[in-house]
């Protein structure tokens, strides 16, 4: 049995703009990585949260939105596992957290040294990680949206290359979701149905290798 556990934010849980709600089940990325690695003995846990930042505080909603606070007690209940794929920073591009790549890529870097340092039940070791950048976010006429990421999607294409020298230098693995995906004009942020199933699809060769199925 292998586990991989998919860490990220409104991306991964599968907000649709369009309907102002989920995608459904079989369309949202975890969900297609699995059925497209084609193994009962994997299984994929999508561990998605609206607004989840990389190690910022975000206080406008009821649940904790910071990153790095909540990742110890999800790897203990999810424990033993083989990989852990992040793709989070779309948040970190509000300019009330900071909305600097940079800043993202160091949130990345305490999510690395979490999953690492933890002290994970009856002495199992660390799993593997996968960095993914996420798509850029993009120019809508959504005037909530432009305001929430305003200048965000600049900043966020500079998002890949810094987490892509971050993997290097960590010995992490590395996709761009930007080549494959790219969020909906309707607020500039959101994946549609097709994106992020395209996700899931160019995932599965990269973990078929990381975790040598």
């Amino acid at each position: 049995m292998k586990t991989i556990l998919c860490y990220g934010d409104s991306l991964t849980w599968g907000y649709d703009a369009a309907s102002l709600g989920r995608h459904a089940l079989e369309d949202r990325w975890p969900s297609v990585l699995k059925a497209a690695l084609g193994d009962d003995d994997i299984e994929v846990i999508a561990e998605g949260l609206n607004g989840r930042t990389t190690a910022f505080d975000d206080h406008l909603a009821g649940a904790d939105r910071n990153g790095a606070k909540v990742l110890p007690t999800i790897l203990t209940s999810h424990a033993p596992l083989d990989l852990i794929i992040v793709m989070l920073g779309a948040n970190d591009m509000k300019p009330w957290i900071h909305g600097n790549p940079v800043a993202a890529k160091q949130g990345v870097q305490r999510l690395i040294d979490i999953v690492r340092g933890h002290d994970y039940p009856f002495d199992w070791a660390a799993p593997q990680i996968l960095i993914v950048a996420p798509p850029a976010v993009s120019r809508t006429d959504n005037a909530e949206f432009k305001e929430m990421f305003a200048g965000g999607d600049e900043a966020s294409k500079r998002l890949a290359p810094q987490y892509s020298a971050l993997a290097d230098e960590a010995g992490c693995g590395f996709f761009d979701a930007g080549t494959v995906a790219e969020t909906t004009p309707i607020d500039g942020v959101h994946l549609d149905a097709e994106n992020t199933r395209n996700i899931g699809d160019a995932l599965a060769p990269l973990v078929r290798v990381m975790l040598e199925l």
